[in-house]
């Protein structure tokens, strides 16, 4: 939803109240991937349409807050006509002053002010992995994962008669000195990465040797590092692939050359 209760900050009482169409409900609901065990936030929810769609057909738990009273009681009648008021709850509430911590998922159609001035809150409350999912105006400098476009007839607001939907995940920390060990396959591995949100630049060295990366991801808390170079006075194509956790990487590399292939147990820890 767009409109006066989402842009309160700069509304001067022209900006209407835009509910989402169907259409884009549904992809961004798609793209949000949401299950039964998650928790699901709506900022600025309206008429409450995300947040009973999420719970009628995926049983996900929901708050929608809105700072407009009317929107509000339109929202919790409709969930209770939709038979989940029990999963779909929602509030009067300022969302600049909510807490967000423990949400899995959390969905906005703002203006793009309001996107980059809520963005920092965004980063800090979230667990790495959280999708955040926005409606027609994306982070600024915080590049989406995945963006889709869609064409929306009857769309008046915003880019007119087409709908983008961007994909956020918060990515885990992954900055730093990362250090392994491959038996039978190099032995020492170092990994340095610098971090931009969830973009990286790695470099990488092989029991002393320096690896050219071909390619890397940080999705959330999954992390792929593509390496290829000498290890052993042979060349190898090396895919590494784990789970950011705290300090700790777990995960495994598929090691290639063509003739041979094998997959190793990787682990690597960040130096302190």
């Amino acid at each position: 939803m767009l409109g006066r209760a989402q842009s309160w900050a700069w509304d001067d009482g022209t900006v209407p109240f835009v509910v989402s169409p169907p259409e884009v409900v549904d992809r961004m609901l798609r793209l949000a991937e949401p299950r039964p065990g998650d928790y699901l936030i709506d900022l600025g929810s309206g008429d409450g349409r995300i947040v009973i769609e999420a719970a009628r057909r995926f049983g996900t738990r929901g708050l929608g807050v809105d700072i407009e009273p009317r929107l509000v009681q339109l929202a919790r009648d409709n969930a209770r006509k939709a038979g989940v008021e029990s999963l779909a709850r929602f509030e009067v509430r300022d969302f600049f002053e909510l807490d967000m911590r423990g949400a899995n998922i959390v969905t906005a159609y703002l203006l793009p002010e309001v996107n980059l001035k809520l963005m920092p809150r965004l980063l800090e409350q979230l667990k790495p992995g959280a999708r955040i999912v926005t409606h027609d105006y994306h982070m600024g400098p915080w590049q989406p994962d995945e963006m889709i476009e869609l064409p929306v007839a009857e769309k008046l607001v915003g880019p007119l008669g087409r709908s983008r939907i961007y994909l956020f995940m918060v990515p885990a920390r992954a900055e730093g000195v990362w250090r392994s060990e491959l038996a039978g396959h190099g032995g020492s591995w170092e990994f340095r990465a610098t971090q931009k949100y969830q973009i990286l630049d790695v470099s990488v060295r092989a029991a002393g040797r320096e690896q050219a990366v071909r390619g890397t991801r940080l999705r959330g808390e999954e992390i792929r590092i593509v390496v290829t170079g000498v290890v052993g006075e042979r060349p190898w194509n090396n895919v590494f692939r784990g789970l950011v956790k705290g300090d700790r990487i777990d995960g495994e590399v598929l090691i290639s050359n063509g003739d041979d292939s094998r997959t190793m147990t990787w682990q690597a820890t960040r130096a302190k």
